[in-house]
């Protein structure tokens, strides 16, 4: 199944920023569809690079907030 395809000119500096954004086995077609499509959080989070430090910094809030009691609430 062949798709219609479209032929666009862009700059330099906005091809770098795909191709930063472009995985290994990933096409151009996915990636604008990826950044122009429909604004889902969880989508979003997914389509993140594996970033170390986010990862601790969420852990290490996680354990801190951990450490806390809560307190009951009668209302």
């Amino acid at each position: 199944m062949n798709m219609a395809t479209k032929t666009i000119s862009i700059t330099e500096e906005a091809y770098g920023r795909l191709l930063s954004e472009k995985e290994k086995d990933e096409s151009f077609t996915n990636i604008i569809l990826k950044l122009t499509g429909k604004k889902d959080l969880l989508r979003y989070i997914r389509s993140l690079k594996p970033d170390k430090d986010l990862a601790n910094s969420i852990e290490e809030a996680m354990t801190e907030t951990r450490k806390h009691k809560l307190r009951d609430v009668r209302l």
